[in-house]
């Protein structure tokens, strides 16, 4: 399952409910709780184990984040990479 998450501040409610294996893509503001700093980095340090974590170039760019800011282990996808996961994910379920 992919999962599109824009919930800012993204709770951690919502990552308990990911299964082992899914792919979550952090859209929006939702990509600021990628940061190294942020409040939920041990949390998604646990996550990447079981998870692929993304986020949008566009979104880090338009927010003046750069990727060596961000938890070890999270992937920066273009345009491109979030319409060949969408197109590879039947199932899709978005968190606002």
């Amino acid at each position: 399952m992919l999962h599109l998450i824009f919930q800012s501040p993204l709770e951690t409610a919502v990552l308990e409910r990911i299964d082992s294996g899914d792919v979550v893509v952090l859209l929006e503001n939702a990509v600021l709780r990628a940061l190294q700093n942020s409040s939920i980095n041990n949390t998604l340090t646990q996550q990447l184990c079981r998870n692929r974590l993304c986020v949008l170039s566009d979104d880090i760019a338009v927010r003046g984040i750069v990727p060596d800011e961000l938890v070890k282990g999270v992937e920066v996808i273009d345009y491109a990479g979030l319409v060949e996961l969408t197109v590879s994910h039947p199932v899709i379920q978005s968190w606002t």
